[in-house]
């Protein structure tokens, strides 16, 4: 008989036999499979759904792709998608890089915003610069800057695009970034979503993003929990007008820290790829650039603000910069620390008196008290400074921009001569910058690279005709400045009519060099360029928009094919393509081309806007008007579409709705002035002649020198009879173009009326 301490002795054995569990963990077991093993199992089988239905987007910044048989990463133009909006992401330039590094190659790569990719012309960037005078000083070796920047981005989205460089066999980092880090994603005063939140939430959230699972959760939370103040389409500055930032508000402390976590995380990752990295503080007008908007801090109220705004503006009125009473003004100070206009007025007073370094000090408090806060202010470059000073011994080195800029500046100052607004850089302003990187790169360079050198770095000239630069390129970025200077917040600052009114001038000045002489010396210039770098997509696109505006368009059309043939993938070469094909009356071929454009970005209205011409052009009213509601779902705030609206009613005999049409693009952008003459022009033609004038008026509020709208207000006011004012607009606008027939001949008959 076996006893009882023997028997659970052996059933303890039995338990312990493998392929026996004990009964208890068994039931533990299955609780973790019920709790966490079924809910794994469900979230993969609805991912994997997701992927085999092709739902989502890619989430890095690059994505392979094979052109003409070469094995080539892009960028990808859903990058922004997880940082903004999809209705206003937007996109990084074009970007063909060969996937393996070729060999005797140096590469680059450029990290930052706008200003770093080189907006508004990103053919003519800092990197681009770069690029040719490290070619030019060091011709054994072929250097290539890759930049990795796009619009209204920051560094949040810096990290993940380094461990994507990392794999990529960079041989060089440069970070040229910071004006973002308030206004961008995450920031302090963003429209894109959420306002500083926590270093955690915000890693969680990007990073649920990788997945399809969660670009699905974050679409329907967008789509449902999306606050009303988030624009429907991009506006760009004016869309952050109502969010302005006290001079103090604590939210930016967590920004900056954010950025200072940012920035570390990157250059661990460049640590850890053994790359050397350029951490770059940044530049941005200080002297020509006043605030875009103020705030009392701490806030006045009633009788206390009015009394203060009184007394401000009784200081600035009336007299010359110089002239003011700079003691009453810190006296004001005193009463609101921190109001910005205050410190640009003094800045302005100082800098007339010959008093720079005061100027210097009070022009920069202007810009790190802007309540719109567009610019990279004194904390985010001492984040910058000090960061680099701690990684000095470990690969990292330093370039402070504002003072090489400084140092440049006539006034010691940085301002408009290198600046084309608030923070772009000018072409003159890229390649100063350029050249400082370039300085700091030379140092870190490899003797086998440095023994074949140049004597000096190219200058400006010779930069320009290997980039292709001619005043027509100029004259084009420039517009495109002119537009956003027209429109808020700009149209806010202080001195904006002073400072338009400078712009303007240069624009006027370089316009006049346009001549037939100067066009066949720039075509040269391209075709000499072109042949240097055949495969630059930059090159060729900046010869074909040249070779538009001097009315080659058969020229043109083959340069632009050239460039598709270079960048396949990218969207706005269809539809670029699909205008010069129209412009020639080519117009199924340039249907056939914009079609091809939709399955590349079939969210994107540029596409449906061309394609309503198009098919206006050939009698296909009812399909023109459709792709015009597809654009307006698309980008229901965007001026653009009822414009386009109003130009193929106006077309098709349809003035009444053309009228309305132009109506609700001036409700989305009132302080369009070319939408208000194209209405001025329909109402005339309607003999609406009260309501005409008045948007002539308001055309020439919004841009003195318009000198057709000064003519057309004249021909109003003549059949008003009211000849005095008529005579006065046809003066005007012969003071304003001393050389226009059309207004002396107005004049005479005007003269001949009053005669008779």
């Amino acid at each position: 008989m076996v006893s009882s301490e023997k028997r659970s002795g052996s059933a303890r054995q039995e338990a312990r036999t493998p392929g026996h569990l004990h009964p208890g963990f068994r039931l533990w077991l299955f609780r973790f499979l019920v709790v966490i093993g079924l809910p794994c199992l469900l979230l993969a089988g609805l991912e994997g759904s997701l992927r085999l239905a092709d739902y989502g987007y890619p989430t890095t910044y690059f994505i392979p792709k094979q052109i003409d048989g070469q094995a080539v990463l892009v960028e990808n133009s859903q990058f922004g998608w997880r940082f903004f909006p999809p209705a206003i992401a937007r996109t990084p330039p074009p970007t063909v890089m060969s996937a393996e590094k070729p060999t005797g190659q140096f590469r680059i790569f450029l990290f930052g915003e706008s200003a770093a990719m080189g907006d508004p012309r990103p053919a003519f960037g800092v990197g681009r610069y770069l690029e040719v005078l490290l070619n030019e000083r060091f011709p054994g070796t072929r250097f290539e800057v890759v930049g990795v920047a796009m619009t209204a981005i920051n560094a949040h989205a810096m990290p993940s695009i380094a461990r994507e460089c990392a794999r990529y066999q960079g041989d060089f980092w440069i970070v040229y970034a910071g004006n973002n880090e308030m206004a961008g994603p995450f920031g302090a005063n963003t429209v894109f979503g959420p306002q500083t939140p926590s270093a955690a939430f915000v890693q969680g959230y990007l990073a649920i993003q990788r997945t399809r699972l969660g670009q699905w959760l974050v679409s329907q939370f967008r789509r449902l929990g999306s606050p009303a103040s988030t624009p429907e389409s991009w506006g760009g500055l004016k869309m952050f007008r109502e969010n302005q930032l006290a001079p103090h508000d604590p939210r930016k402390a967590r920004v900056e820290q954010n950025f200072h976590r940012n920035l570390e995380s990157l250059i661990l990752v460049g640590q850890r790829a053994k790359v050397p990295i350029l951490l770059c503080g940044m530049a941005v007008n200080l002297k020509d650039c006043a605030p875009f908007a103020s705030l009392h801090s701490p806030p006045l109220k009633g009788e206390a603000l009015a009394r203060w705004q009184t007394m401000f503006q009784a200081l600035i009125t009336n007299a010359a910069p110089q002239n003011w009473d700079t003691s009453a003004l810190l006296a004001l100070d005193q009463q609101s620390p921190g109001y910005a206009e205050l410190h640009y007025r003094l800045g302005q007073s100082y800098l007339a008196t010959t008093n720079p370094a005061k100027a210097w000090a009070h022009f920069r408090q202007a810009r790190d008290f802007d309540a719109l806060p567009f610019r990279a202010d004194s904390a985010i470059n001492a984040i910058v400074a000090e960061t680099a000073a701690r990684h000095a011994g470990n690969g990292v080195d330093y370039l402070d921009a504002e003072k090489v800029l400084a140092e440049a500046s006539p006034a010691r100052i940085p301002g408009r001569e290198f600046f084309l607004e608030h923070a772009h850089l000018n072409f003159t302003g890229n390649y100063i910058l350029a050249r400082a990187m370039a300085e700091q790169i030379r140092a870190r360079l490899p003797a086998a690279i440095t023994s074949p050198t140049a004597a000096e770095w190219a200058d400006a000239e010779v930069c320009a005709a290997r980039l292709g630069l001619t005043d027509w390129n100029r004259v084009s970025a420039m517009e495109d400045i002119a537009k956003r200077l027209a429109d808020a917040p700009y149209l806010d600052q202080c001195d904006h009519a002073v400072q338009n009114q400078a712009f303007l001038g240069q624009l006027a000045d370089l316009k006049k060099r346009l001549s037939a002489g100067a066009a066949a010396a720039a075509r040269q210039v391209y075709e000499t360029a072109i042949q240097r770098r055949p495969q630059d997509h930059w090159l060729r696109h900046n010869y074909a928009e040249f070779l538009a505006a001097t009315g080659d368009g058969v020229a043109a059309t083959a340069q632009m094919s050239q460039v598709r043939a270079l960048i396949p993938h990218h969207y706005m070469i269809y539809i670029q393509l699909g205008r010069l094909l129209a412009r020639q009356n080519q117009l199924s071929q340039a249907q056939k081309i914009l079609f091809q454009a939709i399955p590349i970005s079939p969210t994107r209205e540029e596409a449906y806007l061309e394609l309503s011409y198009v098919e206006a052009a050939q009698g296909q009213l009812e399909a023109a008007l459709h792709h015009l509601d597809v654009a307006q779902r698309f980008r229901p705030s965007d001026a653009q579409v009822p414009l386009r609206r109003a130009d193929i009613l106006a077309a098709h005999k349809k003035r009444p709705e053309a009228i309305l049409s132009l109506r609700e693009a001036i409700r989305l952008r009132p302080a369009a002035w070319e939408i208000h003459y194209r209405l001025a022009v329909e109402l005339a033609a309607d003999e609406q002649t009260p309501a005409a004038q008045t948007e002539f008026e308001t055309v020439l509020r919004l841009r003195p020198d318009h000198v057709l709208a000064r003519l057309n207000q004249g021909n109003m006011l003549a059949r008003q009879n009211r000849y005095d004012e008529a005579r006065a607009c046809f003066e005007e606008a012969l003071r304003l173009e001393p050389s226009n027939e059309n207004a002396r001949k107005l004049l005479r008959q005007l003269e001949r009326v009053i005669r008779q």
